[in-house]
């Protein structure tokens, strides 16, 4: 069973994607990956909806550029917390995504990462899964510590280089 889903709106969009689902695979999330789109797929995307969470899924990553409308219509078809990824394309480079993204009417609500931030986006939904899972919760917790390690080397290394 999957515990994340996530879905964009053209396969162009995975090279972005890409980023999330290494990072689900590096935490041992189940997780599905789908293609299907708001306007053109719209009862495809729906149904798939509503079969991952009638088959247990926990959250769904939705990505999508421009008017960026798959976050919302995924949001309106379930319950389950769905976090948004705009992409950037487009003359305005994302900024029309992000908008259409996180100004989501009330009662939808649809959690929003930045511009092609699909990594955060898996965090994101790691960290809302570790709420009720120590195991996983302590691996977020040892992740968060290795970045700070590898800040901290990468600063060492740096202050070496200006010495000599």
């Amino acid at each position: 069973m999957s515990q994340v889903g996530v879905i964009m709106g053209s396969d162009s969009d995975y090279k972005i994607m890409e980023d999330a689902i290494k990072l689900l695979r590096q935490f041992d999330i189940d997780f599905e990956v789908k293609i299907s789109s708001a306007h053109r797929t719209l009862e495809r995307t729906v149904d798939w909806v509503k079969n991952f969470e009638a088959q247990g899924g926990k959250l769904i990553i939705a990505a999508a550029g421009l008017a960026a409308h798959l976050p919302g219509v995924v949001a309106g078809a379930t319950i389950l917390p769905v976090i948004g990824v705009p992409l950037s394309s487009g003359a305005m480079e994302g900024i029309d995504a992000l908008y259409s993204i996180v100004q989501m009417p009330p009662g939808i609500p649809v959690a929003t990462v930045g511009i092609g931030a699909a990594r955060n986006a898996a965090l994101l939904s790691v960290q809302i899964l570790a709420i009720q899972d120590e195991v996983l919760s302590n691996r977020v917790k040892d992740y968060r510590a290795q970045m700070q390690k590898d800040i901290e080397a990468k600063d060492e290394a740096l202050q070496k280089r200006l010495s000599i």
